[in-house]
């Protein structure tokens, strides 16, 4: 018999990360205060530490969330369309409806913590740098597979479409939120799309627009 503490003690643990992460999207992880979290998931601090000793831990763990959020949300579903260019597209095509969809209200994790650690070295900025690293070497990889499976066109550079795919899809957030362009996520969507069909060997496979 599963022991009804532990399945509360877990069902807690994961509310306080969603709360985390969706606060951590406007505010930061600097921003996102203990005395926040309480009084946003009307627990007590000490029902906090019961699950993470300090501040850091519970920032680890909270990067740790966002990353398998993304996972869940973008890169799954995306890995089930066709190898090659379409895959590929479907990885962009997934993180722009995530954002659009208003799951996070800043938008996105990773935007909103990236500058606060990027000159900050430690853990915490560890944790982010291996997330967004390991992001880019998947549409690194993913932009190579087309090429060898012949989607693209040979000679193009895998590590240069994926920094153009992720300039392009990080973007949306500062348009769209701080400009309060609506437009940002078709622009980012088509200024994509437009891309990979100049450098697909049959762009029929992709939509048009």
């Amino acid at each position: 018999m599963i022991d009804g503490r532990l399945q509360r003690g877990e069902r807690t643990r994961q509310a306080v990360l969603d709360a985390a992460v969706r606060l951590a999207s406007v505010e930061g992880l600097d921003g996102l205060s203990l005395a926040r979290l309480t009084a946003t998931l009307n627990v007590s601090k000490s029902g906090l530490f019961t699950h993470w000793p300090d501040k850091q831990a519970l920032q680890l763990a909270i990067v740790e969330h966002a990353k398998r959020q993304w996972t869940g949300h973008i890169i799954e579903p995306a890995l089930r369309a066709p190898r090659g260019v379409r895959r590929l597209w479907a990885l962009h095509e997934r993180r722009i409806d995530f954002y659009h969809s208003g799951q996070l209200p800043g938008g996105c994790f990773f935007g909103a913590v990236d500058g606060e650690f990027d000159d900050r070295p430690g853990p915490v900025r560890d944790a982010i740098a291996d997330a967004i690293g390991s992001w880019m070497n998947l549409l690194a990889r993913l932009s190579g597979l087309a090429v060898e499976v012949g989607d693209l066109r040979p000679g193009t550079d895998p590590a240069q479409l994926a920094f153009e795919i992720e300039a392009f899809g990080s973007v949306v957030v500062v348009h769209a939120h701080l400009l309060k362009r609506e437009d940002s996520y078709r622009f980012a969507r088509t200024a994509v799309l437009e891309r990979l069909r100049s450098l697909s060997t049959d762009p029929g496979v992709l939509p048009e627009e």
